[in-house]
């Protein structure tokens, strides 16, 4: 097992294209870290750097105390995992797993006991004797990692090695990987764009946007602390709302207001040193949709569109659009009329059990944008019916406007 070092890596393509730019990162020794973005956001490009697949602009890699930059592929001591599996088909299971060590000319008792070791790590010792194209797309996936595994590497490197199953065997190969890294403890680097995968699995997680790392933490620490917008939206299901606020002094504290709605709200170091606000004051502020204590029910509400709002504090008042259920929970989908939106520049989630008879949904060109909540399953929230939604001013995340960055 080895640390693997980037240190300002750069990867330029023909027409100045970069694919990423400036990354600096350490992958501790045993750790697992998953590099997670949207599609070209250069986490395939930095693996594939990592592994000597791509010829690396400017910078350097360490993979242990060594630079490795000019070896090839062969000689980094590491074993890649693809999304397609990569078997050779006319090989059964056995002969595709042993090939490399074969190709290194060792012995063939030791072959022989490293496949026998990995096929009863991954459960697949009575496939030994199969062609790949007598099995399941989640045993190849298996025998990738087996033939991985055989050369006891310093590092894994895995690129979506999952997308191509389905969701259930996906959520099974998960824990299937997660059981392999904690038995065998081989850093791992896992490229992904589903960011459930990356939460679930991952030591510590690389956000990447347009080559650039936006933010690397463990996973619980970038749920509840991202450092800027993106990451804000990208992590979390569901993801984070976006909503534009105004963070205003009130009664020697602070509110983030969005229409009628006005919500305490901790302020910002630059504020307390009394640095401005920004134009106007705008910032944005982030909530998870599990974040709101409860909703209450529509009848505690005025009804109806137009006839004022509960009076309660950290409440807004809402008409459903969508509602769908997940079984243990349901998603409450909604807009904020664009008259209550207007001064808002923040990101915030809510949550909670809701329900109402008022009347009255609006049409879509009548709200902001949509966001959502998450409310219990037993919730007799209806379509177009008035909830009254509370909020969790302590869960609010504020950013700024312009610079999209997190000011707490």
């Amino acid at each position: 097992m080895a640390e693997v070092t980037l240190e300002d890596v750069n990867k330029v393509y023909a027409g100045d294209v970069v694919a990423v730019r400036d990354m600096n990162l350490d992958i501790q020794d045993g750790e697992f870290i998953v590099f997670v973005g949207p599609s070209g956001c250069g986490k395939s490009t930095a693996l594939r750097m990592i592994a000597g697949l791509e010829d690396i602009s400017s910078g350097k890699v360490f993979i242990g105390d060594n630079v490795v930059n000019d070896l090839p592929p062969r000689d980094r001591d590491i074993a890649m995992v693809f999304q397609n599996y990569a078997l050779y088909p006319h090989m059964n299971v056995r002969e595709n797993m042993g090939f490399a060590l074969k190709l290194k000319k060792m012995d063939k008792d030791e072959i022989d006991r490293r496949v026998s070791e990995a096929a009863r790590i991954l459960s697949i010792e009575r496939f030994l004797d199969r062609k790949p194209k007598a099995l399941s797309g989640g045993q190849r996936q298996r025998v990738a990692l087996g033939r991985a595994i055989v050369r006891e590497p310093k590092a894994f490197l895995m690129d979506e090695p999952l997308s191509n199953l389905d969701a259930k065997l996906r959520v099974q190969m998960r824990t299937e990987i997660g059981k392999l890294h904690n038995r065998i403890g081989v850093t791992t680097i896992y490229v992904t764009h589903d960011q459930t995968e990356a939460m679930t699995m991952a030591d510590r997680i690389v956000v990447l946007k347009d080559g650039v790392v936006q933010q690397v933490d463990t996973p619980q620490v970038m749920y509840e602390n991202p450092r800027n917008v993106f990451v804000a939206g990208f992590i979390g299901s569901p993801a984070m709302n976006f909503m534009r606020a105004r963070l205003e002094k009130e009664n020697g504290g602070y509110v983030a207001s969005f229409g009628r709605t006005r919500i305490p709200s901790t302020a910002p170091r630059s504020a307390r040193r009394g640095e401005g606000l920004g134009p106007r004051g705008l910032r944005r502020k982030g909530r998870r949709p599990r974040d709101t204590p409860g909703a209450h029910r529509g009848r505690h509400a005025r009804r109806g569109r137009g006839h004022g709002r509960d009076e309660r504090p950290n409440t807004v008042e809402v008409q459903p659009q969508v509602i769908e259920s997940m079984g243990s929970e349901k998603y409450l989908y909604f807009g904020l009329p664009k008259e209550q939106a207007v001064h808002l520049d923040s990101v915030a989630e809510m949550t909670g059990d809701a329900g109402g008879d008022a009347d009255g949904a609006g049409s879509a060109d009548d709200f902001d944008e949509m966001l959502v909540a998450r409310i219990s399953a037993e919730s007799q929230a209806r379509r177009g019916q008035g909830v009254l939604l509370s909020i969790d001013a302590s869960k609010i995340r504020l950013f700024d406007a312009e610079t999209e960055q997190a000011i707490l």
